[in-house]
């Protein structure tokens, strides 16, 4: 296994992709649909003494454009298949999936009560070329085991960042390939990554504690260094979470009623380009996780706690 690590300015940075040179040539995930990627990863990968058109398959841990963009441009020009989870599948693969996951978001920025002259600027990247052409998709799910020759990849299936995350075990050997659903230096985001997914905290939350219970011995993420302890990591990130619901709590005590656009605004400030749908979407995720567990409730006025926010802490984001 060979990684390449790409820039990324769109989204989070360090992009890391995975070649496997085997009886097969299988890429993990495949960088943003930028000329500038692009380029990068056709240099390193002809470093390899590999072409595109060498590529037998590509399989991606998730839909998003820093992960999936080039898969449909190196399919047409490769032949290689192009694996994904099913859940993930229908945005890689069909354009009418996109107008419906658009309306889905416009909703939810109603929702959260993100004011109208903020909307163009998240939908503007959600909607630009970055998630490149569309690719006929082998979906995958939980368990499978995905066999390309010598090599073979167990699904772990890990919602919450997306609702088809997945974590890729290159069976035999310790190592997982984490995707975003583990991350070395920062967390992914929930509630705003995918608005499909339900319940994004606590879904995000078990996919963290499959990953603790699977025992993965070094873990290779999609952006950044490989992680050596990717069970602690995941105990790590948990422990974030339950301090954001602390942080969370604290917003409601200063504004509440509050929806998801006021209680971000007060953790995170201001914010610009997919950020905006971010941090709204990461505060929605924590406040419809309270909500759920009976430490904060919605009103028509947007969310305040209950008598039951001061036991949230052992019941919610970090219990």
């Amino acid at each position: 296994m060979e990684r390449i690590r790409l820039t990324n300015e769109e989204f989070e940075g360090e992009n890391s992709v995975y070649w496997f040179d085997g009886e097969r040539t299988v890429l993990v995930d495949t960088g943003v649909a930028t000329p500038a990627v692009e380029d990068e990863l056709r240099s390193a990968l002809d470093r390899h003494g590999v072409a595109v058109a060498d590529l037998d398959a590509i399989v991606l841990t998730h839909w998003h454009a820093d992960h999936a963009g080039l898969a449909g441009t190196f399919q047409r020009e490769s032949g290689a298949s192009v694996h994904v989870h099913a859940a993930d599948a229908p945005l890689v693969a069909d354009e009418r999936a996109w107008e419906s996951y658009g309306e889905i978001l416009r909703e939810r920025f109603a929702e959260w009560g993100m004011p109208e002259d903020r909307r163009d600027e998240p939908l503007s990247v959600i909607e630009s070329d970055v998630f490149g052409e569309r690719a006929d998709v082998t979906p995958y799910e939980d368990g499978d085991r995905l066999q390309f020759g010598d090599l073979t990849l167990r699904v772990l299936h890990t919602p919450g960042h997306t609702a088809g995350s997945s974590c890729l075990e290159v069976e035999d050997t310790g190592e997982v390939l984490s995707g975003d659903a583990l991350l070395p230096t920062y967390t992914p985001n929930v509630g705003g990554a995918d608005v499909r997914v339900e319940d994004p905290l606590g879904t995000y939350l078990a996919s963290l504690s499959r990953i603790e219970e699977a025992g993965f011995e070094r873990a290779y993420p999609g952006h950044r260094d490989p992680i050596d302890d990717p069970a602690g990591r995941a105990r790590e990130i948990a422990a974030h979470h339950h301090e954001r619901t602390e942080r969370v709590l604290e917003s409601l005590a200063r504004i509440e009623p509050a929806d998801a656009w006021a209680v971000s605004a007060d953790l995170f400030g201001s914010l610009s380009g997919i950020h905006v749908m971010h941090g709204p979407g990461e505060a929605f995720a924590h406040l419809d996780h309270l909500d759920r567990t009976g430490s904060v409730e919605r009103t028509e006025n947007g969310y305040v706690r209950t008598d039951g926010s001061d036991s949230a802490l052992s019941g919610s984001a970090g219990g």
